[in-house]
């Protein structure tokens, strides 16, 4: 940071939590940091649904925890309806909780307008609920109080975003992310139909598109600042190799493609670049501070060689263990940002 208490080079901080608002998260920042950090330096998991524009107006069920609607009505989504608004509209079909069961058979609803896609912004608390539900609007086509004999294919879109796995707490073992919500409802939906759950957007870490999205926001944050020279290299800060590294790293890949060949199709990542990025490398670097243990690598996915780790990305991301390896590794984040300084030559102080 500067004599003014402000941070020296652009920065944005990319999370995969998506239950929270994004000026809560740069308030919770702020303190932990000391320095001022805006909303726009945020980048929640799904921030860049942002860019989906044509879904923008359609009637979209959200599922998730938190300010679910507020988060969704700032990504720009019009027209949303809740889990437990779908539930109350069609008590019958919330089944596994006997307490919640009604004990008289509600009157059918015909007036209850049908849902045009789905939208999972972060993992719910009843798992079983959230994934009848959705699966059921998904098999009705969008009308769960109707039904029909053949689920439609494909089914309606979905965007998605977190996919991770694993995540650290204050537990001694990881803890059940978002990812994993992901494959319970791919692994049903596989199982009920036999055809394969298909989404329109994947987002958050590793994703191609939210690193896209923060390179954006630091493009931006440099013009505010009166730069010139176009950015060229990306430092990218994480401690879980499956989701930090591999997304950094990926990325890394990305602009290398894209200086040689043009922009990649980034298939379900989302829409396409608009412009050329000025960036050409995206350097990874792992702290020791979270999923990954050095002391303990079999806890997690080694990084620096060894035998092949399981792989706990998301499924449609193709498998390399390579790409799980980080340029660096250091003990917290005070040592990346002191190796950033030297590798650029910059002063610490």
């Amino acid at each position: 940071m500067n004599s003014q208490g402000q941070l020296r080079v652009p920065v944005v901080f990319v999370t995969n939590a998506g239950n929270s608002l994004q000026h809560s998260k740069a308030q919770e920042l702020s303190a932990l940091l000391g320095c001022e950090v805006d909303a726009d330096q945020v980048i929640l998991s799904h921030s860049p649904m942002k860019l989906f524009s044509e879904y923008h107006d359609k009637r979209m069920l959200v599922s998730g925890q938190g300010p679910v609607v507020e988060n969704a009505q700032g990504l720009g989504f019009r027209n949303v309806v809740t889990v437990d608004e779908l539930r109350m509209a069609f008590p019958l079909l919330d089944m596994v909780d006997l307490e919640r069961r009604l004990k008289t058979t509600p009157l059918p609803r015909n007036d209850f307008p049908p849902i045009e896609g789905v939208l999972l912004l972060g993992e719910p608390v009843r798992w079983e609920t959230s994934l009848q539900l959705i699966m059921d609007v998904l098999l009705s086509n969008g009308s769960p109080g109707t039904g029909l004999a053949t689920p439609p294919y494909p089914h309606l879109p979905i965007l998605a975003s977190n996919m991770d796995l694993l995540w650290m707490a204050e537990a001694k073992m990881p803890r059940f992310g978002h990812g994993t919500f992901l494959l319970c409802l791919e692994t049903i939906y596989q199982k009920v139909t036999g055809k394969e759950l298909r989404y329109e957007g994947l987002m958050g870490k590793p994703s191609i598109l939210t690193y896209q999205y923060a390179q954006d926001l630091i493009r931006r944050q440099a013009e505010r600042r009166g730069w010139v020279a176009p950015i060229r290299k990306l430092y990218a800060v994480g401690d879980n190799p499956t989701s930090d590294i591999y997304g950094a790293n990926l990325f890394h890949q990305y602009l290398q493609k894209e200086t040689r060949d043009g922009a990649p199709d980034l298939g379900a990542g989302g829409p396409r670049q608009q412009q050329p990025s000025a960036n050409q490398s995206c350097i990874s670097i792992l702290v020791c501070t979270g999923v990954y243990n050095p002391r303990n690598p079999q806890s997690t996915e080694p990084v620096l060689g060894g035998e092949q780790p399981p792989f706990h990305g998301h499924r449609d991301l193709c498998f390399s263990p390579g790409l799980m390896e980080a340029s660096h590794v250091v003990n917290d984040v005070n040592e990346a940002v002191q190796l950033v300084f030297r590798k650029e030559g910059w002063a610490s102080e």
